[in-house]
């Protein structure tokens, strides 16, 4: 009955258009600390009606919608990336994902995304031994929605669990309402990533992908993805936020296994290309050739390979670099 009444509540408030939270003004964004105090209040009563722990909802919020800042959750409040499904009758909104033109859910606020979550989660089959879990257990939570099937990264639940115990959410299972001191931010202290990405931009060098999990920004050079480090990245934290290992980074850019990587540092997630997209390059003072690996997704290798030069040799400055195809 109760699940019932929720449809009609639902239903009607989707076409009404009233809303507790709006999403934010375009070209805003919203920092983790932001997100969680906004949504904070309404986790914690979804946990309260469905017993689905209120850390586990706000981690998810954060980590499907890029803390409220992807494109589902501006233009469909849909913070949770919950597609139509069958016995969708709401407003939809499309968009390419794992196909392309997919259908996902629309909703006239935040909250009703939220309501929807809790009511996706009691309603499915295959989620009902989550159920039996204590309301505090967080971890059976993130590894039993994994096992479920929610979703198809292997590192899903350890995500989660990072989330929650980086911004210390769990505090919010246990019946706490006020403000978390000290949660982390991901996204401040990157002023030299940040202007490492404005540099590129402007030079129409990378272009901007997706935001990824672990509200990590993807870009595109050459048809090759990649991010930037943040402050105390290492390979093995973009790794597991990408679903991929470790040794593939090292690999990818060409890194010791031992050297550090310094914000604002371009990581390749996915092997660079045997040539550029441009005929070549003239080479700087002060330059390395890894940079220019890097700054083209062109693999290093074939990079000395098309310019007959020894691996580990320098040009001088001003020296033309070819990148698409072997001097003659």
């Amino acid at each position: 009955m109760l699940k019932h009444i929720f449809r009609i509540l639902l239903f009607v408030s989707l076409y009404s258009g009233s809303s507790i939270v709006i999403a934010q003004p375009a070209g805003q964004k919203i920092t983790y600390s932001q997100y969680i105090e906004t949504y904070k209040d309404i986790a914690i009563r979804k946990m309260n009606e469905y017993r689905i722990p209120a850390s586990i909802t706000l981690a998810q919020g954060l980590l499907e919608s890029g803390s409220g800042n992807s494109e589902l959750a501006i233009n469909a409040n849909n913070h949770f990336g919950i597609k139509c499904h069958k016995e969708w009758s709401g407003m939809t909104y499309t968009m390419d994902d794992d196909e392309k033109n997919e259908c996902f859910r629309k909703y006239a606020s935040a909250e009703e995304s939220y309501s929807d979550h809790s009511y996706f989660l009691t309603s499915r089959a295959r989620y009902a031994t989550l159920f039996e879990l204590d309301v505090k257990d967080y971890k059976g939570w993130a590894y039993g929605l994994k096992s479920a099937g929610y979703a198809t990264n292997p590192k899903y639940a350890e995500m989660l669990i990072r989330i929650i115990e980086e911004n210390q959410l769990f505090l919010y299972d246990t019946g706490f309402t006020g403000t978390i001191a000290g949660k982390k931010e991901p996204d401040n202290k990157q002023s030299q990533e940040t202007k490492a990405i404005s540099r590129q931009e402007k030079a129409g060098t990378f272009k901007f992908l997706e935001v990824a999990e672990g509200n990590r920004k993807l870009y595109l050079n050459n048809n090759v993805k990649l991010t930037y480090a943040r402050p105390d990245d290492t390979p093995h934290t973009i790794a597991r936020d990408l679903g991929i290992h470790a040794f593939q980074i090292l690999q990818y850019n060409e890194l010791g296994k031992n050297e550090q990587l310094l914000p604002g540092q371009v990581v390749y997630v996915e092997p660079k290309k045997k040539r550029a997209s441009v005929r070549n390059h003239t080479f700087k003072a002060g330059e390395s050739m890894r940079e220019v690996s890097q700054l083209y997704g062109v693999k290093l290798k074939s990079l000395y390979r098309m310019n007959a030069l020894q691996e580990g040799h320098e040009p001088e400055p001003g020296t033309i670099l070819e990148l698409q195809k072997r001097r003659r």
